[in-house]
């Protein structure tokens, strides 16, 4: 049994068990939190799509920590002008892990 679910803009495919790193939520370490934005569910070979999400449909999440990744740099610059920007930059994250997919 897998599910499609979106969050953070992003979609995944996730099965129970599964680890994941989706885009930081205000929830604290330790707590649940439910998606009802599913998109699909796989159950019994039996593949059911929702327009635009699958009715009735949940995924539970429990939150493991939030942290940061790596650092990007972001350089700017232009030929012949001296002109040079350079930035850094780590996006936050959580890490879930999947503990139920109701259908």
């Amino acid at each position: 049994m897998y599910a499609i679910v979106e969050t953070g803009g992003k979609q995944y495919r996730v099965q129970e068990g599964d680890t994941l790193f989706v885009e930081k939520l205000a929830v604290e370490p330790g707590e649940t939190v439910a998606l009802d934005r599913v998109l699909a569910v796989e159950k019994d070979g039996q593949l059911r799509v929702g327009a635009p999400s699958v009715e009735g449909a949940r995924v539970t999440l429990k939150v493991i920590r939030h942290g940061k990744g790596r650092k990007i740099i972001v350089f700017k610059y232009k030929a012949k002008k001296n002109y040079r920007r350079k930035k850094g930059h780590r996006q936050p994250f959580t890490q879930v892990t999947v503990e139920k997919i109701e259908a």
